[in-house]
């Protein structure tokens, strides 16, 4: 995406949040690419056989975005930042859903051990273990665990991540780093 449109999705997005739904129409075609690039970095993250193709990921994140109605969009890093926290929660549900099916759709029966056994080798087993580490993490400093679902799951740049949190480059580098190591520590555990 050219930073030239930059300026035009924040446009859409004010006019969005000011009550003007006609935008939403217009506002698909700029964003597209970008979306199905976010959803293609999640996606690439996941197992081989996902059954989610990055396409129905950006029209179910889509239709989640432009039907946040307490949202005031600021400009497109705060859009794309809400997109990643949308995909990725689409994403953990997913996987919550497919490991529950793998075990006949009663997960509720399985002990924790037997659980971790049987799930500890797939990549929705990593993502709902970095998901739970991220809650974690997001009880301790907010801060930190925006950061690192804006770098890694949102895709976007310690700039753009700045931008989002209105921070300063150097806290967000410092802040990503202590968040990446306290993560590591937490799913390496």
């Amino acid at each position: 995406m050219s930073q030239n449109t930059s300026p035009e999705i924040t446009r859409m997005l004010i006019e969005l949040t000011n009550g003007n739904t006609e935008v939403v129409n217009a506002l698909l075609p700029v964003i597209y690419d970008e979306l199905r690039n976010l959803a293609g970095n999640y996606l690439r993250r996941e197992r081989v056989s996902h059954t989610l193709q990055p396409t129905a990921l950006v029209h179910e994140a889509y239709l989640k975005l432009i039907d946040q109605k307490q949202v005031k969009w600021q400009n497109r890093a705060h859009f794309f930042g809400i997109a990643a926290n949308i995909m990725r929660r689409i994403l953990v549900d997913h996987a919550r859903k497919h490991t529950a099916e793998k075990r006949g759709g009663a997960a509720e029966v399985l002990p924790i051990e037997e659980e971790i056994l049987v799930v500890s080798n797939e990549k929705s087993a990593e993502l709902i273990a970095l998901d739970e580490a991220l809650e974690n993490l997001e009880k301790m400093d907010p801060q930190k665990a925006k950061i690192v679902e804006l770098r890694y799951f949102g895709g976007l740049s310690i700039e753009e991540t700045a931008e989002v949190l209105d921070t300063s480059v150097a806290t967000v580098n410092r802040q990503w780093r202590m968040a990446k190591a306290w993560l590591y520590g937490q799913i390496a555990n």
